[in-house]
């Protein structure tokens, strides 16, 4: 069932509660990197410009939950969300107290004027955050009058904010929707990659096969080719009883890897994995590169995928109608170690350009695609990292249960 969004849902004059991902990396006091922020801007620009007061909350990083600390605030994020809103915030964004359910914060709430917007202090700062205590999430409905879902990123976790917030509001026959972020998501991520137009294709890296083990075994029984890179590949070139030199290896994995080698030639799914390797003698900046083809000499280890590869790697993507990317094929953050997700990442706008749906995970790969500059050019980029991950797993997202379906939010609201 589709879940009902924010956008066909009335907000005039109502109190609208936006969940959304203000996790930020920061600087000091300083954000580094503001894209979360500039991702939620549609969702509360839709509420404001339709006559909604907007109340959003958030989490930010990984506080003990004892109350206020001060390298936690979202203060900074406050600031920054006023100088992007412009106009749109009269009022700017008011930030009223170091804890989002006491009585500041709800007196703020209460006085809210026509198009304000109130960000409250780090939900992770109560314990009841992150032990989805209802209690917690009651004073927070009481801050509200309709739930939005805007923060994926978070949606694998049933936090208070994600999952009994929306659960006590629907008690109180109040809308509980996705935003636009979450309905892009839900979009692609689902439905897209369930009708996806073939020849379909999944390219996975990132450090560990332990890591994307659950990704795969669900992946193989719907795309036509997996390409592996970064350091995983290598556990499963050991297992094919490929010298690996010095690269690094689950050891304990090999065999999980000659497994998972045997079900994707059993299901007929291509699996493609580097045939040439950047190596270098130790992981260290402004050392000299060797190109090694097939085995691996001792005393090297690969840090990207090789030109060969690379050509190989970005053919298959041209020819390919659906790509879901999770995970850089190299040391993308170190040059010259990002010439291999460069090089797929090029590709992949290629095919979105040809028509293909192109869709990059979260987490390393969204940070890939937005460093080296292909964001524009893939047809969504997820926002969140173990979320997408857990998707592409085949699991179920428990917090988007608390959300309307389509049918029944229409029928219930109807008249408001």
């Amino acid at each position: 069932m589709t879940k009902a969004r924010i956008d066909h849902t009335a907000v005039a004059g109502k109190r609208v509660f936006i969940r959304v991902d203000f996790n930020v990396p920061m600087n000091g006091a300083a954000i580094s990197d503001d894209s979360r922020i500039r991702a939620s801007l549609p969702t509360i620009r839709s509420v404001l410009h339709r006559g909604g007061r907007v109340v959003l909350a958030s989490h930010m990083g990984r506080p003990e939950g004892n109350g206020y600390e001060a390298a936690y605030s979202l203060a900074p994020v406050a600031e920054r969300l006023a100088q992007l809103l412009g106009s749109d915030a009269p009022h700017g964004v008011m930030f009223p107290s170091m804890d989002c359910t006491d009585d500041a914060a709800r007196a703020a709430v209460a006085s809210m004027p026509e198009h304000g917007v109130i960000l409250l202090e780090n939900l992770r700062f109560a314990k009841g955050e992150k032990k989805g205590d209802a209690d917690f999430a009651a004073r927070l409905a009481d801050l509200c009058d309709l739930y939005v879902n805007d923060a994926f990123g978070t949606s694998h976790r049933a936090d208070a904010s994600m999952h009994a917030l929306p659960m006590a509001m629907g008690v109180r026959n109040a809308p509980r929707v996705a935003g636009l972020l979450l309905g892009a998501e839900l979009e692609y991520l689902i439905a897209r990659v369930a009708a996806a137009e073939r020849p379909f294709l999944a390219i996975l890296g990132g450090a560990k096969v332990s890591d994307k083990i659950l990704a795969i075994r669900n992946l193989m029984s719907k795309v036509d080719t997996i390409i592996v890179g970064g350091a995983m590949a290598y556990t499963f070139l050991r297992a094919q009883g490929i010298s690996t030199g010095s690269s690094r290896v689950e050891s304990d994995r090999i065999e999980l890897a000659r497994e998972i080698l045997a079900e994707a030639a059993a299901k007929g799914c291509a699996f493609h994995l580097p045939s040439d390797h950047v190596c270098v003698a130790k992981f260290e900046a402004g050392l000299p590169t060797t190109i090694v083809s097939g085995a691996i000499p001792d005393g090297l280890m690969g840090l990207d995928i090789g030109p060969a590869t690379q050509k190989h790697f970005a053919q298959i993507v041209r020819q390919s109608k659906t790509i879901v990317w999770n995970g850089p094929l190299g040391v993308f953050e170190m040059p010259p170690f990002d010439a291999g997700t460069r090089a797929v990442g090029a590709a992949c706008v290629e095919a979105s350009a040809a028509g293909a749906i192109t869709i990059a995970g979260g987490g390393d790969t969204a940070a890939a695609v937005e460093q080296l500059g292909f964001a524009a050019g893939f047809s969504h980029i997820s926002t969140g990292g173990g979320a997408s991950l857990e998707v592409l797993e085949g699991k179920h997202l428990v917090c988007l249960d608390a959300l309307d379906d389509v049918v029944d939010h229409l029928a219930a609201h109807a008249k408001d």
